[in-house]
Protein backbone atom coordinates (compact mmCIF):
# COMPACT_ATOMS: atom_id res chain seq x y z
CA UNK A 1 0.00 0.00 0.00
CA UNK A 2 1.60 3.29 -1.07
CA UNK A 3 1.70 6.43 1.09
CA UNK A 4 -1.01 8.34 -0.83
CA UNK A 5 -3.48 5.45 -0.40
CA UNK A 6 -2.72 5.30 3.31
CA UNK A 7 -3.43 9.02 3.59
CA UNK A 8 -6.74 8.65 1.72
CA UNK A 9 -7.83 5.81 4.02
CA UNK A 10 -6.92 7.88 7.07
CA UNK A 11 -8.90 10.88 5.85
CA UNK A 12 -11.86 8.66 4.96
CA UNK A 13 -11.97 7.51 8.58
CA UNK A 14 -11.94 11.14 9.70
CA UNK A 15 -14.84 11.99 7.38
CA UNK A 16 -16.84 9.11 8.87
CA UNK A 17 -16.05 10.47 12.34
CA UNK A 18 -17.26 13.92 11.25
CA UNK A 19 -20.56 12.61 9.86
CA UNK A 20 -21.20 10.66 13.05
CA UNK A 21 -20.59 13.80 15.10
CA UNK A 22 -22.91 15.77 12.81
CA UNK A 23 -25.59 13.20 13.61
CA UNK A 24 -25.23 14.22 17.24
CA UNK A 25 -26.15 17.79 16.24
CA UNK A 26 -29.07 16.66 14.11
CA UNK A 27 -30.33 14.43 16.94
CA UNK A 28 -29.08 16.16 20.11
CA UNK A 29 -29.03 13.93 23.17
CA UNK A 30 -29.32 10.62 21.29
CA UNK A 31 -25.70 9.94 20.44
CA UNK A 32 -23.22 10.79 23.18
CA UNK A 33 -19.70 11.99 22.41
CA UNK A 34 -17.50 10.16 24.90
CA UNK A 35 -14.57 12.53 24.38
CA UNK A 36 -16.46 15.48 25.90
CA UNK A 37 -16.93 15.38 29.67
CA UNK A 38 -19.62 18.06 29.61
CA UNK A 39 -23.04 17.39 31.06
CA UNK A 40 -24.75 20.65 30.13
CA UNK A 41 -26.35 19.94 26.74
CA UNK A 42 -26.03 23.52 25.46
CA UNK A 43 -22.32 23.73 26.34
CA UNK A 44 -21.69 20.26 24.97
CA UNK A 45 -23.23 21.19 21.61
CA UNK A 46 -21.12 24.35 21.45
CA UNK A 47 -17.94 22.37 21.97
CA UNK A 48 -19.10 19.76 19.47
CA UNK A 49 -19.83 22.40 16.80
CA UNK A 50 -16.37 23.92 17.23
CA UNK A 51 -14.77 20.49 17.02
CA UNK A 52 -16.67 19.53 13.86
CA UNK A 53 -15.99 22.87 12.18
CA UNK A 54 -12.26 22.55 12.84
CA UNK A 55 -11.98 19.00 11.49
CA UNK A 56 -14.39 19.53 8.57
CA UNK A 57 -12.43 22.61 7.55
CA UNK A 58 -9.23 20.54 7.48
CA UNK A 59 -10.89 17.87 5.35
CA UNK A 60 -12.31 20.41 2.90
CA UNK A 61 -8.84 21.95 2.49
CA UNK A 62 -7.47 18.50 1.66
CA UNK A 63 -10.35 17.72 -0.71
CA UNK A 64 -9.93 20.99 -2.58
CA UNK A 65 -6.25 20.17 -3.04
CA UNK A 66 -6.94 16.57 -4.00
CA UNK A 67 -9.57 17.33 -6.66
CA UNK A 68 -8.72 20.08 -9.13
CA UNK A 69 -12.12 20.51 -10.79
CA UNK A 70 -12.71 23.81 -9.00
CA UNK A 71 -9.64 25.27 -10.66
CA UNK A 72 -6.19 26.03 -9.33
CA UNK A 73 -6.09 27.74 -5.93
CA UNK A 74 -2.98 28.66 -4.03
CA UNK A 75 -2.64 27.68 -0.36
CA UNK A 76 -4.16 30.86 1.04
CA UNK A 77 -7.07 30.82 -1.42
CA UNK A 78 -7.75 27.17 -0.60
CA UNK A 79 -7.88 27.90 3.12
CA UNK A 80 -10.19 30.88 2.56
CA UNK A 81 -12.47 28.86 0.29
CA UNK A 82 -12.63 25.99 2.78
CA UNK A 83 -13.54 28.37 5.60
CA UNK A 84 -16.25 29.95 3.44
CA UNK A 85 -17.68 26.54 2.55
CA UNK A 86 -17.75 25.37 6.17
CA UNK A 87 -19.38 28.60 7.30
CA UNK A 88 -22.08 28.26 4.65
CA UNK A 89 -22.58 24.61 5.52
CA UNK A 90 -23.13 25.30 9.21
CA UNK A 91 -25.71 27.93 8.30
CA UNK A 92 -27.60 25.07 6.64
CA UNK A 93 -27.72 22.91 9.78
CA UNK A 94 -31.15 24.24 10.91
CA UNK A 95 -32.50 23.48 7.42
CA UNK A 96 -31.04 19.97 7.55
CA UNK A 97 -32.60 19.37 10.95
CA UNK A 98 -35.97 20.62 9.65
CA UNK A 99 -35.86 18.17 6.73
CA UNK A 100 -34.79 15.28 8.95
CA UNK A 101 -37.69 16.02 11.30
CA UNK A 102 -40.07 15.55 8.36
CA UNK A 103 -38.34 12.26 7.47
CA UNK A 104 -38.68 11.09 11.06
CA UNK A 105 -42.38 11.91 11.03
CA UNK A 106 -42.82 10.11 7.69
CA UNK A 107 -41.16 7.01 9.11
CA UNK A 108 -43.35 7.11 12.20
CA UNK A 109 -46.52 7.58 10.12
CA UNK A 110 -45.48 5.01 7.51
CA UNK A 111 -44.49 2.10 9.72
CA UNK A 112 -47.12 0.73 12.13
CA UNK A 113 -44.36 -1.37 13.73
CA UNK A 114 -42.58 1.74 15.01
CA UNK A 115 -43.22 1.94 18.72
CA UNK A 116 -41.86 5.47 19.10
CA UNK A 117 -39.74 8.04 17.31
CA UNK A 118 -36.77 7.21 19.52
CA UNK A 119 -36.79 3.68 18.09
CA UNK A 120 -36.66 5.10 14.56
CA UNK A 121 -33.76 7.43 15.36
CA UNK A 122 -31.69 4.69 16.97
CA UNK A 123 -32.58 1.64 14.88
CA UNK A 124 -33.97 2.44 11.41
CA UNK A 125 -31.43 2.19 8.55
CA UNK A 126 -33.68 4.21 6.23
CA UNK A 127 -33.52 7.24 8.49
CA UNK A 128 -29.77 6.88 8.91
CA UNK A 129 -29.27 6.79 5.15
CA UNK A 130 -31.54 9.76 4.45
CA UNK A 131 -30.03 11.81 7.30
CA UNK A 132 -26.47 11.31 6.09
CA UNK A 133 -27.65 12.12 2.58
CA UNK A 134 -29.23 15.37 3.79
CA UNK A 135 -25.85 16.32 5.29
CA UNK A 136 -23.83 15.26 2.25
CA UNK A 137 -26.24 16.94 -0.18
CA UNK A 138 -25.56 20.39 1.29
CA UNK A 139 -21.81 19.87 0.88
CA UNK A 140 -22.45 18.65 -2.66
CA UNK A 141 -24.37 21.85 -3.43
CA UNK A 142 -21.36 23.81 -2.15
CA UNK A 143 -19.28 21.90 -4.73
CA UNK A 144 -17.12 20.15 -2.16
CA UNK A 145 -15.17 17.36 -3.87
CA UNK A 146 -14.99 13.80 -2.57
CA UNK A 147 -16.32 14.35 0.99
CA UNK A 148 -20.08 14.10 0.20
CA UNK A 149 -19.46 10.85 -1.66
CA UNK A 150 -17.43 9.40 1.22
CA UNK A 151 -20.29 10.24 3.57
CA UNK A 152 -22.99 8.57 1.48
CA UNK A 153 -20.81 5.53 0.78
CA UNK A 154 -20.39 5.15 4.53
CA UNK A 155 -24.19 5.19 4.85
CA UNK A 156 -24.38 2.66 2.00
CA UNK A 157 -21.97 0.31 3.74
CA UNK A 158 -23.93 0.56 7.00
CA UNK A 159 -27.48 0.33 5.62
CA UNK A 160 -27.38 -1.22 2.15
CA UNK A 161 -29.05 1.94 0.82
CA UNK A 162 -27.11 3.78 -1.90
CA UNK A 163 -28.12 7.44 -2.26
CA UNK A 164 -25.91 9.73 -4.32
CA UNK A 165 -25.31 13.09 -2.57
CA UNK A 166 -26.46 14.88 -5.72
CA UNK A 167 -29.97 13.42 -5.55
CA UNK A 168 -32.73 15.97 -4.92
CA UNK A 169 -35.11 14.65 -2.25
CA UNK A 170 -38.18 16.44 -0.93
CA UNK A 171 -39.69 16.54 2.55
CA UNK A 172 -41.26 13.59 4.39
CA UNK A 173 -39.08 10.95 2.75
CA UNK A 174 -39.11 7.40 4.10
CA UNK A 175 -37.39 4.17 3.05
CA UNK A 176 -38.69 1.07 4.79
CA UNK A 177 -35.92 -1.52 5.22
CA UNK A 178 -34.17 -0.52 2.01
CA UNK A 179 -31.37 -2.96 1.24
CA UNK A 180 -30.68 -2.71 -2.49
CA UNK A 181 -32.31 0.70 -3.00
CA UNK A 182 -30.24 2.92 -5.31
CA UNK A 183 -31.00 6.62 -5.83
CA UNK A 184 -28.75 8.21 -8.44
CA UNK A 185 -27.18 11.64 -8.79
CA UNK A 186 -29.84 13.03 -11.13
CA UNK A 187 -32.79 11.61 -9.19
CA UNK A 188 -35.67 13.98 -8.41
CA UNK A 189 -37.89 12.80 -5.57
CA UNK A 190 -40.83 14.93 -4.45
CA UNK A 191 -42.48 15.41 -1.08
CA UNK A 192 -44.25 12.67 0.89
CA UNK A 193 -42.57 9.78 -0.92
CA UNK A 194 -42.32 6.39 0.78
CA UNK A 195 -40.24 3.56 -0.70
CA UNK A 196 -41.13 0.00 0.25
CA UNK A 197 -38.71 -2.37 -1.54
CA UNK A 198 -40.16 -5.73 -2.50
CA UNK A 199 -39.42 -8.34 0.14
CA UNK A 200 -39.66 -11.02 -2.57
CA UNK A 201 -36.71 -9.72 -4.53
CA UNK A 202 -33.10 -9.14 -3.51
CA UNK A 203 -32.38 -7.24 -6.72
CA UNK A 204 -31.17 -3.66 -6.55
CA UNK A 205 -33.83 -1.10 -7.46
CA UNK A 206 -32.71 2.25 -8.86
CA UNK A 207 -35.01 5.26 -8.49
CA UNK A 208 -34.70 8.29 -10.80
CA UNK A 209 -37.80 10.50 -10.79
CA UNK A 210 -40.57 10.01 -8.23
CA UNK A 211 -43.42 12.50 -7.95
CA UNK A 212 -44.77 13.82 -4.65
CA UNK A 213 -47.19 11.77 -2.58
CA UNK A 214 -46.11 8.39 -3.95
CA UNK A 215 -45.92 5.21 -1.87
Amino acid sequence: MNLSWRIIRTEKAKVIEIVNKLSQIVFPGYFREKAFKIYNVENSLSVLVEDIFYHLNKQVILALGFCKRRGTLDEKQTEEEAFRICTEFFRKIPHIRELVETDLQAAFDGDPAAGCKEEIILAYPGLMASTINRIAHELYLLQVPLIPRLMTEYAHSETGIDIHPGATIGRYFFIDHGTGVVIGETALIGNHVKIYPSKKSAKRRKFTTVMSGIT
